[in-house]
């Protein structure tokens, strides 16, 4: 990963700390099961009380992986960072995001990385409200989000790999479409 090369997350971007992330990511939205399906599956824009119900999934998917922390017979840091992903990975740089309103590092790292990633699988793939957008398009989009929607660091590594984050899409692309 070239932010671990970055003198800034080198001791916090270990190699253990990225293939635990990776197995933590994927829950990142786990917190959507609370969410109605109404709201999940809606054809169309989000009334401002549905964007509310739906901002919430960041706090259920937190408050459920910490309720299975509880339940562990000892502790489980991919469980640990999983929780943290799933509360912030909606954060924004500038202190837009929710659910806390955090800014710039003051969310952690393995957040930040998350909401880029999150962004760019959204952008790319066909949701029931919309047609998957062309890589380059989304790409335009996150460079345009870098110091407001982003971390730069995030960004700029994401822009120098795009290459990569292109091959990595197509290689798990979604071949079963419900849209």
């Amino acid at each position: 990963m070239g932010l671990q090369k970055n003198p800034d997350y080198t001791d916090a971007l270990t190699n253990g700390y990225i293939k635990l992330l990776t197995r933590s990511a994927p829950l990142h939205d786990i917190g959507k099961v609370g969410i109605p399906d109404a709201i999940l599956r809606k054809p169309g824009p989000l009334t401002p009380q549905e964007w509310d119900i739906m901002k919430t999934h960041a706090q259920l998917g937190s408050d459920a992986i910490e309720f299975a922390e509880r339940d562990a017979a000892e502790p489980l840091q991919f469980l640990s960072l999983a929780k943290e992903i799933a509360r912030w990975h909606h954060e924004k740089w500038d202190g837009s995001g929710y659910p806390d309103g955090l800014i710039g590092d003051g969310a952690p790292i393995s957040a930040r990385i998350m909401a880029l990633a999150d962004v760019f699988d959204a952008l790319i793939s066909p949701r029931v409200y919309k047609l998957p957008m062309p890589y380059e398009q989304a790409r335009d989009i996150i460079l345009k989000g870098r110091g407001t929607h982003f971390d730069p660091d995030v960004v700029d590594i994401f822009m120098s790999k795009f290459d990569v984050f292109c091959e990595i899409a197509d290689r798990y692309r979604d071949t079963h479409s419900d849209c």
